[in-house]
């Protein structure tokens, strides 16, 4: 067995290498751990959040939800202090005869979503409509939010 000098600028020199590879290991951690599709059907059931848009026209603030397979009787729509929250469960459908999945990626579960509204909406005039597994909702404006063009006279 030969000694070997210690020399602390050798490992210096690696040192910032060996800590962004252990920075990358830990991401690539993280990363795999909550974006992996393999997770098992606690991670599928519990993962799943509609994609929403939301638009503003001259005369209304307009909402559409994608809700795929979802019945309407199990979405509900609350308006509360100003603030617009849509639930609703998608349902997992249940066979009887036996199948060998090789790759499940529809999620199923409980959603919720949540948006503060501006003051200026019209409560007792919001409409919902569901079709084609969307969900639209208006949001009409109060008139003092409308936009009013003012024509400035120059002398």
């Amino acid at each position: 067995m030969s000694l070997v000098r210690w020399n602390p600028a050798r490992d210096l020199a690696t040192w910032p290498s060996n800590l962004f590879g252990i920075q990358r290991e830990m991401n690539r951690m993280f990363d795999n751990f909550f974006n992996s599709s393999d997770q098992g059907e606690d991670y599928a059931l519990t993962a799943w959040s509609p994609a929403v848009d939301i638009a503003e026209h001259d005369d209304q603030y307009v909402v559409k939800m994608e809700l795929p397979g979802v019945n309407k009787d199990e979405v509900k729509i609350t308006l509360e202090s100003n603030i617009l929250t849509i639930r609703g469960e998608k349902k997992q459908e249940k066979e009887t005869k036996k199948e060998n999945y090789h790759r499940v990626e529809r999620s199923y579960g409980s959603f919720q979503r949540s948006f503060t509204l501006p003051t200026t909406v019209k409560n007792d005039k919001i409409d919902a409509a569901f079709k084609d597994g969307i969900l639209s909702i208006s949001l009409p404006k109060a008139e003092e939010a409308k936009l009013k063009q003012i024509e400035v006279k120059v002398k």
